[in-house]
């Protein structure tokens, strides 16, 4: 019975969380559906109400957490982490199904969700993940190179900080301009903005940038601040290939490490040409 009533929790919680997501949604078709998933939750709670003779209040902090993951992350991407939570309560509906046969029903509806859900989406920051991929990937791969490169080049933290972020501003104008020209030169999808496009390209690129510079702008030791720009860039690749296998629902290692070795492949490659460099024309700064 703790745990019927605990799934009655859960189903009043989803029921607030996708009614919330409706008033989220801008496209009317998005809204439709999430109010009718909402309403089914809603019955489903009652039905557990029938059987625990109790009123159940819902998770507040369960929907101000997606409200939140969907105001930053994207619709999308609350969704998903919603619909993942479908195989514990589908596991739980096969058990209680034995005495309650009517279980069967709602599980169905439940399955039938993310059939419904995956037929809606239409997230603005999934249309242009292109852009983000492109001004994040290229700021990762061009300047865990550059700066391990010019680290042991120079070996003074500040000169490294200061070329990296003059370096990192002018490469990510240039990587907007790229991204508009891309973005406009393909023409296939109406949904993507040539402007916007650019701007997403940019503002992840120098961001990116601006990660990676920052631990040889607060720390003195040149080989502290390239371990801890190595640690940052594996975390800004877990970080993102995490949020686009949710959203996306495909393999997060595959990508992960696709991204790590590429990134750290340069930065290695970079790092033996830094050295190099500055024992043919004995640099010393």
């Amino acid at each position: 019975m703790d745990k019927i009533y605990q799934q009655q929790i859960n189903e009043i919680t989803e029921h607030n969380i996708y009614a919330e997501l409706a008033k989220l949604s801008l496209d009317d078709v998005n809204t439709k559906t999430l109010k009718i998933i909402s309403n089914q939750e809603l019955a489903h709670y009652n039905f557990w109400k029938e059987i625990t003779k109790k009123e159940a209040k819902p998770n507040r902090w369960k929907i101000k957490k997606h409200i939140w993951l969907a105001k930053v992350f994207g619709l999308s991407f609350s969704l998903r982490l919603m619909e993942m939570g479908e195989v514990e309560a589908s596991k739980f509906y096969n058990d209680v199904a034995k005495k309650y046969p009517k279980v069967l029903d709602i599980r169905e509806e439940e399955l039938q969700h993310e059939q419904k859900l995956i037929g809606i989406l239409n997230d603005t920051r999934l249309n242009y993940s292109g852009s983000i991929v492109l001004g994040l990937n290229d700021a990762l791969v061009e300047f865990t190179g550059t700066l391990a490169g010019i680290t042991f080049a120079f070996s003074n933290n500040s000169i490294v900080g200061a070329t990296g972020l003059i370096m990192g501003i002018a490469a990510s104008l240039s990587m907007a301009a790229s991204g508009y020209l891309s973005s406009k030169e393909e023409g296939v999808n109406e949904k993507i903005n040539p402007i916007t496009a650019a701007i997403y390209t940019g503002i992840s690129y120098i961001i990116t940038v601006l990660f990676l510079v920052v631990p040889y702008l607060i720390q003195d030791n040149p080989y502290v601040a390239l371990g801890s720009m190595l640690v940052i860039t594996i975390l800004i690749i877990a970080g993102y290939n995490y949020y686009i296998s949710v959203a996306k629902v495909i393999s997060f290692k595959k990508r992960f490490w696709e991204m790590a070795v590429i990134s750290l492949g340069v930065a290695a490659i970079s790092f033996g040409i830094g050295v190099l460099i500055k024992q043919v024309f004995g640099i010393g700064v």
